[in-house]
């Protein structure tokens, strides 16, 4: 798993990377209220913002962390936007992208690099 500066979270399964936010972001967040996601078949550049997060401290947008394709989306999400805060790194992911080039993910963070800039 890999992880971004902006809190986000990298998970590769097969071909395509899963992208969700940490726990840390969640706390920070608070009570999520309302999630806008991209649309599946979506073309993303790396920093597009293309998923937006309401909560009840905030809004905040979601940069893509890689170019790619977006192929599914987490639609759980839309009826029940707590979810974030009740499962952030697993259930609670937002979108899985088809990576143009799967080798933009080596800029990013293990986990033991994440939780040193958190800690």
């Amino acid at each position: 798993m890999k992880f971004t500066e902006e809190h986000e979270w990298l998970r590769i399964e097969d071909d395509l990377v899963v992208v969700g936010i940490t726990e840390h972001a969640s706390t920070q967040l608070g009570d999520v209220v309302f999630i806008e996601l991209p649309e599946e078949g979506d073309t993303v550049s790396k920093d597009d913002e293309i998923v937006v997060i309401e909560s009840v401290k905030a809004a905040s947008d979601i940069l893509a962390p890689i170019d790619g394709e977006i192929v599914e989306v987490n639609t759980l999400l839309l009826d029940e936007p707590s979810k974030v805060n009740d499962d952030p790194m697993g259930d609670a992911w937002f979108f899985k992208i088809k990576p143009d080039d799967m080798s933009q993910l080596d800029e990013y963070m293990d986990e033991a690099a994440y939780n040193k800039l958190i800690g």
